[in-house]
């Protein structure tokens, strides 16, 4: 860590918590290549009052997704999968009821119109890859393939995750384990579907206004469902911890997450390069207007499974997710940065905690 990033980032993630701002929080930034911040301030939970160190592994939810387009960039890179041939080239399966001509650009940049969950999908069979790649595959679009933008706040998981593993010939989280983790020593700080004995080591999700009432089953074709509301009780159950959704259910540290984008950046980090430039500004590349778009409307910063300006830099890149935990990199600087938290009481403080990095890093 460097002196003179670390030392005001820590003093201001401790004073969030002092003030009862937050309960835990890390925040990590790479600068060309190095770990220049890896701050932790709080506890993981009010009850044990574990304390928060950069090994504490927060849920992330929808920051997940940027991990999921890497891997499926990769893919492509390798020329495994293209983003304008039918996804059905690799999950034959897919082209049922009208799929037949959904991309995975349209699945990456939330255009395919199967934003929805099946109706009536109970946990058992949300938790299971299999069980949900076969729903999917049966499912029948809400709009014409690239017509209509709609966050495909869950399904994004299977409709970017197993045209990856198709094309890739490796589960979703051996892939992650062989293309992130291993290359970049991830294999303890990164996960989507945790193991049984990283347990201990996960924050307890908390919000400011908590209900005692029972989750109730989803009777409807919704993108995010009641039965997976309230979102931080869901990821506090032990088998959705377990479950890999790489759209929502990613564990990880803030520094992992940080050091994923770093080797996104130019040069990487510790020699490892994910992937190359030119495949990050095709990633990065504004889409075409959606036809739910008026002209005047602002354009979605969703592109090719990256979000992409923010409130550091406008040609930043990453994805941020419920609750307000973020990572990104910033190719203008070179810096990535990942923020998590595990208590939803104030959703400015990300913000905050973005001006107060550019602020000690000079940019």
């Amino acid at each position: 860590m460097k002196k003179q990033y670390q030392e005001p980032i820590q003093a201001y993630l401790d004073q969030l918590v002092a003030d009862g701002t937050e309960r835990g929080v890390q925040l990590a930034v790479y600068l060309n290549g190095e770990l220049v911040v890896d701050a932790a301030a709080g506890v993981t939970d009010p009850v044990s009052g574990t304390k928060v160190t950069s090994e504490t592994l927060f849920p992330v939810f929808s920051t997940t997704k940027g991990i999921a387009a890497t891997l499926a960039h990769l893919m492509v890179e390798r020329g495994k999968i293209s983003y304008d041939e039918p996804i059905a080239k690799v999950w034959p399966e897919f082209a049922a009821n009208g799929k037949g001509n959904i991309t995975l650009r349209h699945t990456l940049s939330h255009r395919a119109g199967l934003q929805n969950l099946p109706v009536g999908i109970a946990h058992a069979e949300l938790n299971d890859w299999d069980t949900m790649c076969r729903k999917m595959a049966a499912e029948t679009p809400t709009s014409a393939p690239g017509a209509v933008f709609s966050y495909h706040g869950i399904t994004y998981s299977w409709l970017v995750g197993e045209p990856a593993c198709r094309a890739a010939g490796r589960t979703f989280q051996q892939l992650m384990h062989d293309e992130i983790c291993a290359p970049l020593g991830l294999e303890n700080e990164m996960f989507v579907g945790i193991p049984d004995e990283v347990e201990s080591r996960v924050a307890f999700l908390e919000a400011k206004e908590e209900t005692s009432e029972p989750l109730p089953h989803a009777a409807t074709d919704l993108a995010v469902p009641p039965l997976v509301l309230p979102l931080h009780r869901w990821m506090n159950r032990p088998d959705v911890r377990r479950a890999c959704m790489p759209a929502s259910t990613g564990i990880m540290s803030a520094r992992a997450v940080a050091k994923h984008y770093a080797a996104l950046l130019p040069g990487g980090v510790d020699g490892v390069e994910i992937l190359p430039p030119e495949r990050i500004r095709i990633a990065c590349e504004q889409q075409p207007r959606p036809g739910n778009f008026k002209p005047d409307d602002p354009l979605p910063d969703h592109q090719l499974g990256y979000t992409v300006g923010n409130m550091f830099s406008p040609r930043s890149f990453g994805h941020g997710g419920f609750g307000g935990t973020w990572g990104w990199a910033d190719p203008d600087h070179n810096i990535a940065f990942c923020f998590t938290r595990n208590c939803y009481v104030e959703e400015s403080t990300l913000g905050k905690a973005c001006e107060m990095t550019k602020k000690v890093m000079g940019t």
